[in-house]
């Protein structure tokens, strides 16, 4: 049996629903979205995710206080897992989503699974 050499993708849903949109249309991106999604999931091109409650609690050197933290446009509703060779192709997948019609967009990040070096330049690496 071949072992599986797709990458794994974070795909984080952000953004908020078009205002002028009626719950009718959106309920139908939505259904469309759970349909995309099951066909992926089936297809091995998506691994699970979920939606992300409301409750948000931040944890820092400061304490633990209640949220939200960040401005309407940068709220993360969600995040699934995409299955693809390289992060064009996880892209390309994610352009399919029913729900960018209705005002969502959607962030990818490969996974890196190497432990953080503070020698080596990341995420965290003050600019």
């Amino acid at each position: 049996m071949a072992a599986n050499t797709k990458q794994t993708f974070l795909l984080l849903s952000r953004g908020q629903w078009h205002k002028n949109l009626s719950a009718e249309d959106i309920q139908m991106a939505i259904d469309a979205f759970y349909l995309w999604y099951e066909d992926n999931l089936a297809k091995g091109q998506f691994g699970p995710g979920s939606r992300l409650d409301t409750q948000i609690r931040k944890v820092s050197s400061q304490g633990i206080t209640d949220g939200p933290f960040t401005e309407t446009k940068e709220v993360i509703g969600g995040y699934w897992f995409i299955l693809a060779d390289n992060i064009d192709e996880a892209a390309k997948l994610a352009a399919q989503n029913p729900c960018m019609a209705c005002g969502l967009e959607y962030e990818i990040r490969p996974l890196d699974a190497t432990p953080a070096n503070a020698l080596m330049t990341s995420n965290e690496t003050p600019q």
